[in-house]
């Protein structure tokens, strides 16, 4: 007799889970580095990541992005170890895009200003 193991439902929720809650403590990092440091541009600070605060919350969302699409690949049938060596690479590569996106974005406001970013204004 084969066993069928339950797709891992629990799995998915959980890694939707730890980065949900990951991303709400790397939210409230970033917007807090992002206060202290518009109110001391004045000082002419670098704008510059502080990777020790934003590290382990932004590691924490790429750890749950990868129980997610682990989870989900084993959903539609995937063997685990496929499942898990097609969602690492994935959620490596989205991570490192994602967090040098964040840099740039840091550096074209420290040179332009937060107004810059302003997407709802026709100017």
């Amino acid at each position: 007799m084969s066993y069928y193991p339950e797709p891992p439902y629990f799995l998915m929720f959980a890694g939707f889970a730890i980065a949900l809650a990951a991303g709400t403590a790397f939210a409230a990092t970033l917007k807090l580095i992002v206060a202290n440091w518009s109110s001391a541009r004045a000082a002419a600070t670098k704008a510059q990541l502080p990777t020790g605060q934003l590290i382990i919350p932004y590691l924490g969302i790429n750890v749950g992005i990868l129980v997610f699409l682990s989870a989900g690949l084993e959903i539609f049938g995937f063997p685990s170890w496929l499942a898990t060596a097609t969602a690492a690479p994935l959620t490596l590569l989205i991570g490192l895009l994602v967090w040098y996106q964040l840099g740039s974005m840091l550096s074209f406001v420290e040179k332009k200003g937060f107004e810059s970013l302003d997407l709802d204004s026709w100017r």
